[in-house]
């Protein structure tokens, strides 16, 4: 970079003249003169395989946004305050770039991200093998996290994206996607239909059985056996004018009746499994 250093007395004076009048060639020469520390810092991160090309412009998104929030009136060097901004424009882009899974959403699982390369090697050295279970179980309490996180931040830091639609084996007489052996939990479409078709019968058995039953003894098994939320025997008996145990009674009953007549229209008991 040819851009020279600032002195404190003249990097005061152009972030005065940004902050209270706008000046665009104050702007340039404060910002220009710290592109070094934009690049220093977005070196630190080209291990994650990003561009370093798009992590300086990322920097330098975090550099204006300093230059734009920086209060030159608190006596603090513009560099110690912009590397803030720079380090977390840098960060955002590599959480949002990385991977397709979207990852880091917490601060603990941010610096997770950002620090577990450094904190494994640091506690792998030496001669003796440490089981990664102890080196999981280290640095969750140095981060703030559970070993399960940093297992599965391992796991996603060993190895890159793939594809799902990318071929199984890489020839060309290959017609298989990894997709393609994906094990779907869904019934089969037959057993679907099946099941739809046995749940109609039921209710229509149901309604024809239910013509047995009085109106009481039908309204006391709709409210409490045929509704999402099942009323109470206290609120039904509340409603009906009567105790809560001759609801129970009642309710027994209806149910033997309805048993009954299920059981006498349809004996194959297979049938309601």
């Amino acid at each position: 970079m040819q851009a020279p250093y600032l002195e404190r007395d003249e990097e005061h004076d152009l972030a005065v003249r940004w902050r209270e009048v706008k000046d665009q060639a104050a702007l340039h020469r404060l910002t220009a003169s710290h592109m070094r520390l934009v690049i220093a810092l977005a070196a630190r991160f080209r291990h994650f395989g990003l561009p370093m090309s798009d992590l300086i412009q990322e920097g330098h998104v975090g550099l204006l946004e300093a230059a734009a929030r920086f209060e030159p009136d608190r006596e603090v060097r513009f560099s110690t305050y912009a590397t803030w901004w720079i380090r977390a424009s840098i960060q955002d882009y590599i959480l949002r770039n990385w991977s397709i899974v979207r990852g880091g959403t917490s601060s603990t699982q941010k610096a997770l991200f950002f620090n577990l390369r450094r904190l494994r090697a640091k506690l792998s050295q030496g001669s003796v093998a440490v089981p990664n279970q102890q080196i999981y179980q280290q640095i969750a309490v140095a981060v703030g996290v559970t070993a399960q996180d940093v297992a599965l931040m391992d796991a996603r830091l060993s190895g890159s994206d793939t594809s799902l639609n990318a071929p199984v084996h890489d020839t060309e007489s290959s017609t298989s996607d990894r997709q393609d052996f994906l094990v779907d939990e869904m019934p089969l479409p037959d057993q679907m239909v099946g099941e739809v078709i046995d749940t109609e019968r039921r209710v229509t058995w149901l309604n024809e059985a239910m013509l047995a039953l009085s109106d009481r003894e039908a309204r006391i098994v709709r409210e409490r056996r045929l509704r999402e939320e099942g009323a109470t025997l206290e609120s039904l008996g509340e409603t009906l004018g009567i105790s809560k145990e001759r609801v129970r009674q009642i309710e027994s009953r209806a149910i033997e009746k309805l048993k009954a007549a299920l059981l006498r229209d349809h004996p194959d008991r297979a049938t309601f499994v």
